[in-house]
């Protein structure tokens, strides 16, 4: 079974099930059904939400887990906060040149990325 698809190929906007069938008795249900906010995150997002509730949302737990950066997981929980629709205050938290760095080279950001993060501070 495929994940249903919530952003629309061609524009990008939110998408919403319009048509719902039981497998079983084969009743269909038609009307405008809308999604939760999790179900427009990505593949990557979610995997990252279920490690940092499976830690308890300690952020030194995640990063053992998934073997990143503290900056790292600071900025995968704030991609995710606004991908909610909800503002972080990314913006409040500095990262240190060195710390960007590091985590450039460990390849869990990407040089736009790390560029954007040196600009901030």
């Amino acid at each position: 079974m495929y994940k249903v698809i919530t952003s629309c190929p061609v524009c990008n906007k939110n998408m919403k099930a319009t048509r719902l069938r039981c497998s079983s008795c084969k009743t269909v249900i038609e009307n405008e059904f809308e999604f939760s906010k999790f179900d427009y995150l990505s593949k990557d997002q979610l995997k990252f939400i279920e490690v940092f509730i499976m830690c308890r949302g300690s952020i030194k737990d995640v990063e053992k887990e998934l073997g990143i950066s503290y900056p790292t997981v600071r900025a995968k929980l704030d991609e995710v906060i606004n991908a909610l629709g909800y503002k972080s205050n990314a913006k409040l938290i500095k990262t240190s040149t060195s710390d960007v760095i590091d985590a450039l080279e460990k390849g869990e950001i990407s040089a736009q990325e790390a560029i954007e993060k040196i600009k901030e501070n």
